[in-house]
């Protein structure tokens, strides 16, 4: 893929946008269009969608969403850099900074965006990304440096100790998906979200599968 520097220049910087939400795409593409030094190259709504575009308009940033009509926007992270390891990538999602960001930057994003900030920020985010830094807001950064300078020891809060796996199995039970429609979203089979359950029961201390579905759609109406 080719790199153009952010700034004035007859060869504007091409960004991807992924996300599921037609309105939330094209209000993202009239917010960025208007800076005469980026152009969206493409849009997509889940992770094979994405691939197919990143590999057709070779864009120089990706803007992804963390729910995607179908997978996850971390595992399209992972996927992304291992196929295109210069590519910049800038996670934004409506999901807490403190759980999505550590995520994020671990599966190999350069940066995290909550949608609840304002718009320009995102601008920002993307100049900053391409100008080969990591944006994150303040707090999460003090978080995350606090986090990984830690020695060893559980994290003290279960939910951030399942995988990113198992945090979307979890998040789609919260959904009030079955284990077949969480099979179908996920491309798992049912045995395997089954798997999933259990090893969740196990992180969480529940020991009933209605146990486990009250705790996920409790996360998910306080996460919402």
């Amino acid at each position: 893929m080719s790199r153009n520097p952010l700034g004035p220049t007859e060869h504007p910087v091409k960004v991807l946008i992924v996300d599921d939400h037609p309105i939330t795409r094209e209000g993202l593409a009239i917010r960025l269009s208007r800076e005469p030094d980026i152009r969206i190259c493409g849009e997509a709504i889940d992770i094979p969608d994405a691939l197919d575009a990143a590999a057709e308009t070779a864009p120089d940033l990706a803007v992804v969403d963390v729910s995607l009509k179908s997978g996850c926007g971390i595992d399209l992270v992972k996927r992304l850099r291992g196929r295109w390891p210069e590519l910049k990538i800038l996670v934004w999602s409506m999901h807490p900074d403190g759980l999505y960001a550590r995520r994020a930057i671990q599966a190999g994003a350069n940066g995290y965006v909550n949608k609840e900030q304002a718009p320009d920020v995102i601008v920002s985010a993307i100049r900053h990304v391409l100008a080969g830094g990591v944006f994150l807001n303040p707090e999460t950064t003090q978080s995350l440096l606090r986090e990984f300078g830690q020695t060893g020891g559980p994290p003290p809060d279960p939910i951030a100790s399942l995988s990113d796996r198992e945090l979307q199995v979890f998040r789609c039970l919260g959904e009030g998906l079955s284990t077949q429609q969480i099979a179908d979203r996920l491309h798992l089979s049912p045995k395997t979200v089954e798997t999933y359950q259990a090893r969740l029961r196990t992180k969480l201390g529940v020991d009933s599968g209605v146990e486990l579905l009250r705790e996920a759609i409790r996360w998910v109406l306080a996460t919402a």
